[in-house]
């Protein structure tokens, strides 16, 4: 039976995707790659839409392997999606990275009035994690790890 190898990347669409490049590069990841004004049968067939345009940007960790891809259409136009959506609604609703320093990155976040959707909880002395409400609704999941353990 075929088999997954690896997870490549998290594919996220964007209205603003400036904003959503400055907010990624504020966590901490880079510009690994950007094709402006991509539109191509390959395109269309991909994603099922004729005439489609869009703008890509990839982003990730030095040395990480997954990535996150922000794309935003110039066409066909997209509806409003659901920014306040919270993490019981159905569909992908959050990212998830592993951070140094939780608190200090929330500041920074908190700065730049990306807000918490709820506190910062700690899980068995081992983790401490928070939800952050990025551009356009997108939650992203920080979480610190507090002490090892065995793999």
């Amino acid at each position: 039976m075929p088999t997954i190898k690896r997870i490549d990347h998290v594919g996220i669409t964007v209205k603003d995707l400036e904003e959503a490049i400055d907010f990624f590069l504020l966590l901490g990841l880079e510009v690994q790659g950007r094709m402006d004004d991509f539109e191509s049968e390959f395109l269309d067939t991909v994603c099922g839409m004729p005439d489609s345009k869009t703008n890509i940007v990839m982003l990730g960790v030095p040395d990480g392997d997954v990535g996150i891809e922000l794309s935003c259409f110039d066409r066909p136009i997209g509806g409003p999606g659901q920014p306040q959506a919270m993490a019981n609604e159905a569909g992908l609703r959050s990212v998830a990275f592993e951070v140094d320093d939780l608190p200090g990155l929330l500041m920074v976040l908190e700065e730049q009035e990306y807000p918490l959707v709820g506190g910062v909880g700690e899980y068995e002395d081992v983790w401490k994690m928070a939800y952050v409400r990025g551009p356009e609704g997108i939650i992203v999941a920080l979480a610190q790890r507090l002490a090892s353990t065995s793999d």
